[in-house]
């Protein structure tokens, strides 16, 4: 028997209670769905032991992998990449000229063949280079500028003078960006956030299309509250033989596109796949749909994923599920009988908190 661990060196790097909370709910589901025993957080004594299999907070580098024992998408619920910048939003955009700093690594094919399924923008990994680029899309209107490594909406500002463009770089740290970059993109409104995804673990395989929802934290802030998904079994061409509304197919066709391009990476490998596909309108109002970024880590749909995955295994003849997770900044939430709670308590960083999952049939075979 195996043994399933998570894996999470940045713990101590501003982690919520909550999301430590739902990552190991997700690991205790993984071993069950694998007949594996939980292990609880990694220890290197277990390196002695065959069988372990990973789940980690991030998308690993693939000298941590190598350290770990991680050889292949068997190995883990999340991936690898070969540089630090590939696991983050930067990957997503062309450089703002021939003379910008690139990373080690830097692809400029990549940019150039995901053109078509990504929003307009560049990427930065300098002061500079982030101050031309956002001077450049200023001219059109106000822009957004993301930290690299920036999750769930966090570590943006929205830019709309030069002036406030030089305030809010001079509040960003220079080896940070060296290392994780920056985004600049057109500011966009009227949004539309498609969540769409594939994972794998062991033989079972499904893939997913829906919206995430937003909602304000215990401080009033912006803050993901969810996403309501459509599961099916299969991959993304599963998901596209769904009665699916236009935005969201087009949203599929994206991401699938784009995880495609993805193997311009060397030693990229990943089980579970997420990508943020937004549709929204610019300030001249022109229309605007592409991938947002990528998540190959657990994530807030990863309750939603790994419990479709557990249902196609009890029923051979579920073909797919409608799954909705919810995050509600309230100890005392409603939750719905036969719900999957992760997590219901004061986070000592987030406040009062209540995450769930619930399940509900939506296609049979046959």
């Amino acid at each position: 028997m195996g043994t399933v661990v998570t894996y999470a060196p940045d713990d101590g790097d501003g982690t919520t209670e909550h999301e430590i909370a739902t990552r190991v709910a997700v690991a205790r589901a993984l071993a069950a769905l694998k007949g594996f025993q939980f292990g609880g957080a990694y220890q290197p004594s277990l390196r002695r032991n065959d069988g372990l299999y990973f789940v980690p907070s991030q998308t690993l580098s693939a000298e941590e992998a190598r350290s770990l024992g991680i050889a292949g998408e068997q190995d883990l619920f999340g991936g690898v990449v070969p540089h630090p910048f590939v696991a983050n939003k930067t990957i997503a955009h062309p450089l703002p000229g021939r003379d910008a700093r690139r990373p080690r690594g830097w692809s400029d094919a990549f940019p150039e063949r995901v053109r078509g399924v990504v929003l307009p923008g560049f990427a930065a990994f300098t002061l500079e280079d982030a101050s031309r680029a956002a001077l450049a899309l200023l001219v059109d209107g106000p822009v957004r500028l993301k930290r690299g490594r920036g999750i769930g909406g966090k570590g943006q500002a929205t830019i709309t003078s030069g002036a406030e463009l030089d305030r809010v770089l001079g509040e960003i740290d220079a080896e940070e960006i060296a290392c994780h970059g920056l985004v600049v993109e057109p500011n966009l409104s009227e949004l539309t956030t498609f969540s769409v995804g594939r994972v794998s673990v062991g033989d079972m395989h499904a893939a997913y299309c829906g919206t995430q929802r937003t909602t304000c934290d215990n401080r009033g802030q912006p803050a993901y509250g969810g996403s309501d998904l459509i599961v099916v079994r299969g991959g993304f061409e599963d998901v596209q033989r769904l009665d699916l509304p236009p935005p969201a197919l087009t949203a599929v066709q994206q991401a699938s596109a784009f995880d495609a391009a993805a193997g311009e990476f060397p030693g990229m490998f990943a089980s579970r796949r997420n990508y943020d596909v937004l549709r929204g309108r610019d300030a001249r109002g022109r229309w605007h749909c592409g991938v947002l970024e990528q998540s190959w880590r657990i994530g807030g749909a990863s309750g939603p994923e790994v419990a479709a995955l557990a249902a196609f295994r009890a029923d051979p003849k579920l073909r797919a599920v409608h799954a909705r997770s919810n995050e509600a900044y309230d100890v005392d939430a409603v939750v719905p009988s036969g719900a999957i709670v992760h997590y219901r308590g004061i986070d000592k960083h987030a406040g009062p908190m209540t995450t769930y999952t619930i399940l509900e049939p939506y296609e049979r075979l046959g």
